[in-house]
Order: structure tokens, then sequence, then C-alpha cells
């Protein structure tokens, strides 16, 4: 019983311990002119969409929730939006060449089709980021048409 108590104690005070350590926050108080909506002149029904479901993984502007503040989450988080923001960053687009937009797009329509995007693990908490079948449509029929517009 006295081993129980100190792995106990050892675990608790790691726990505190870890809380001190900073993560580095994904936030910005402008939006570039190089982002995706922008460049784009995206319906508003779109682009909320957009910013709902998509850009606090791939964007340079996160949303962070309450739990964000509490370790080791942060750090999962931290990590996931890294993850994202390296396959596809909607603030840096117009940075992206003709083929490789194309390529994101081509990528972004099939994850969406198959039901790979949103990840099912962040439409969990975040349920108003789930499309639905007609916004899944709009969203998809923008992105081919923005793909079959580049050369």
């Amino acid at each position: 019983m006295k081993v129980v108590k100190i792995i106990a104690l050892v675990l608790f005070v790691v726990f505190v311990g870890i809380q001190f350590i900073p993560t580095k926050l994904n936030q910005s108080d402008n939006i570039p002119s190089t982002d995706f909506i922008l460049v784009n002149t995206v319906p508003k029904n779109i682009q909320k969409k957009l910013q709902v479901s998509c850009y606090d993984c791939h964007s340079n502007n996160t949303a962070y929730p309450w739990y964000n503040k509490v370790q080791p989450v942060a750090w999962f988080l931290e990590n996931h939006i890294k993850k994202g923001k390296s396959e596809l960053n909607f603030s840096e687009w117009s940075n992206y060449s003709d083929r490789r937009k194309k390529s994101k797009l081509k990528s972004i329509i099939s994850q969406i089709e198959d039901n790979e995007m949103p990840l099912s693990s962040y439409t969990l908490i975040h349920r108003d980021a789930i499309l639905s079948e007609s916004e899944k449509e709009l969203v998809i029929g923008f992105m081919k048409q923005i793909k079959d517009s580049l050369k």
C-alpha cells in the first residue's frame, strides 16, 4: 500500500510539474494576403465552414479550447496542428505553386469524399465542424472549380 501511495505522489508531482512547460500557440492577429479565403474570394457559406472545419489545424490561427491549458493535452494539440500545417496551410495558400495547389485541392476533395477530413477525433469534440452531405457537395464543388481554373 505504501508503494502505491509513493507512485501516486510521484505521478501527481510530475503532472503538476509538466503544467509549467509552455507550448507554442498557433495564433495570429491578422489574416495574411496569402490566405486561401482571400486569394480565392470564397463565398461566405463555404468560408464559414472551412474556418470551422479546417482552419484550426490547417492555418496560422487556431481557436484553442479550454483544455489546451492542460498538459499533456497541449503537447498533443501542438503536434497535431504542426502536422496538419505541414500537409496543408491555408494561410500560405498563394505561396504554393499551381501544381502544388492542384495536388492539395485533389487531396482535399478526396479526403472530404472519403470522410477522412475533418478528422473524427476533431469532430468528436467540435460537433459544428461536421460536414453535412449538402455542405460536402458545396465545398467539393468549390474546390473542383478552383482546381479546374488552375493552369
